[in-house]
């Protein structure tokens, strides 16, 4: 792995792991374009370099977390479905880091199902009155929580999925993604954490300064986009990014995969 390589994937990371395209697809199919060769240090690289973007939200939502502490405590709670789940699949699922065939797959049925999300929640929630952040309960929490652990599938979208949950549990666009933000908080320490203790022991201190690195760039490439998509979803869906999934997946998939 080369230090231009660093660059580009903590960018990629930043920009990619709030919307609803799967960062961890974008990393995988980013290294193959690249011709990173597959190895433990880049697969714990791509989950690690994730910590900056939640750095990024850890700043610029400082003020509400400590202001609505038991937000935190509710997105710890929606944490619970992934990390037993994470815990207990944890090697097949890291496995699944080194295909990319199946973040190949999921981006384009990932795409086709936000398309079809979007169009439903146009039909029926601009009839309802939708729920605020203040809203949330730690039922709701918890259930958001299990639909985001489907997204420990490569290619599935954290964001994505976490989004679109609370969005059918009739919270407006904006909460949704709020909450989203703060559930990655517990999720990605406590993936990255386990990834590290297992994995980081056996790291050069190049890598070691190479992960340092990776982190700081997605930090602030992540700070960027976290403010942009709050503006982008007052006015928008996200329609635009599931035909980008299913555009990007077909392309991807005639040029590498076939």
């Amino acid at each position: 792995m080369e230090l231009y390589h660093v660059f580009v994937l903590s960018t990629v990371e930043g920009v990619t792991e709030f919307l609803p395209i799967s960062s961890t697809a974008h990393l995988i199919l980013t290294s193959r374009i690249l011709s990173i060769p597959n190895s433990e240090f880049l697969t714990t690289f791509e989950v690690a370099i994730q910590l900056g973007a939640i750095l990024a939200v850890s700043v610029l939502y400082f003020k509400k977390i400590m202001g609505h502490i038991d937000l935190l405590y509710k997105a710890c709670i929606g944490f619970i479905p992934t990390g037993i789940l994470g815990f207990l699949f944890f090697d097949y699922i890291k496995a699944l880091f080194n295909s990319t065939f199946v973040p190949v797959l999921t981006l384009f049925l990932g795409g086709i199902l936000i398309i079809i999300i979007e169009i439903y929640f146009k039909k029926t929630n601009h009839k309802k009155e939708l729920k605020s952040l203040s809203n949330f309960t730690y039922k709701d929490a918890l259930m958001v929580g299990l639909i985001q652990s489907v997204s420990m599938i490569p290619g599935v979208s954290r964001a994505a999925a976490s989004i679109f949950g609370a969005m059918a549990l009739k919270f407006d666009r904006q909460s949704a993604v709020e909450f989203s933000f703060l559930l990655a908080i517990p999720t990605m320490v406590a993936a990255t954490g386990l990834d590290l203790v297992k994995t980081a022991p056996s790291f050069t201190p190049q890598q070691g300064l190479f992960l340092a690195l990776g982190i700081i760039l997605s930090f602030v490439t992540a700070l960027v986009v976290i403010k942009w998509l709050i503006q982008y979803v007052q006015k928008n869906d996200f329609i635009g990014f599931g035909i980008y999934r299913i555009v990007l997946s077909i392309i991807y998939y005639l040029l590498f995969v076939k």
